[in-house]
């Protein structure tokens, strides 16, 4: 059972039909018993990084997220849901989950703000090393497809060696990251059409690699 982290900041509707699309059993709930007891979960996002976390800690889930990762459970953030897991957001000035070392910052003036829209994605970062789980990820995702981005502010981690995807908004910043039973993308996947659709059977078939998971019904 994969689970959807409810925290009231999201586009969980389009998650959940991208997942019914692919055959994938999802739950969407802010319970923690029903978080540790998932095989995968799924923290999406839409907001500022300030009320995401004041969310998560009123509803006691911090900790059970951080230990669940912690844990080795497969773990996909999406959009804020990726930005939370570094130490600190330049918005609001915030201490995140502080999973991965790095920081989160805004994208500078010159750029319209918020980025909404389709960007590309450069796969070849040559601080990651080509492993099979980089090839199992990023299967038939052609260099410079194009996804979907809502966002004001990118992700700046301090091992440059985790980034899976970098894009150009001004300025290169990271994209989609990758780190054991990590993936995150800055973009949402699940609103960037076929390739999109591409890209979450691909993560969800690299967890299945990475714990013999059976997520797929279908």
């Amino acid at each position: 059972m994969i689970t959807i982290i409810d925290y009231d900041l999201g586009n969980i509707g389009s998650i959940v039909n991208a997942f019914k699309k692919l055959g994938l059993i999802t739950v969407v709930s802010k319970d923690s018993k029903t978080i540790v007891n998932s095989t995968a979960i799924i923290l999406p996002g839409v907001g500022a990084a300030g009320e995401g976390m004041k969310n998560l800690n009123e509803l006691g889930l911090i900790n059970v997220i951080k230990d669940q990762i912690t844990k080795g459970k497969p773990f996909l953030g999406i959009c804020l849901g990726m930005q939370l897991l570094f130490e600190k957001s330049e918005e609001g000035r915030v201490e995140c989950l502080g999973i991965l070392k790095g920081k989160v910052i805004k994208f500078k003036k010159e750029k319209k703000i918020p980025q909404i829209g389709w960007n590309g994605i450069k796969l070849q970062n040559p601080k990651m090393k080509r492993s099979k789980e980089k090839e199992e990820l990023l299967n038939q995702i052609e260099e410079d497809s194009y996804f979907y981005f809502v966002n004001s502010y990118y992700c700046e981690p301090e091992d440059k060696s985790i980034i899976a995807g970098n894009t150009i908004y001004g300025e290169e910043f990271a994209s989609i990251i990758l780190k054991n039973n990590i993936v995150a993308t800055q973009f949402h996947p699940e609103k960037s059409g076929e390739v999109g659709y591409k890209l979450l059977k691909n993560i969800f078939r690299y967890f299945n690699d990475l714990q013999s998971l059976e997520l797929y019904i279908c």
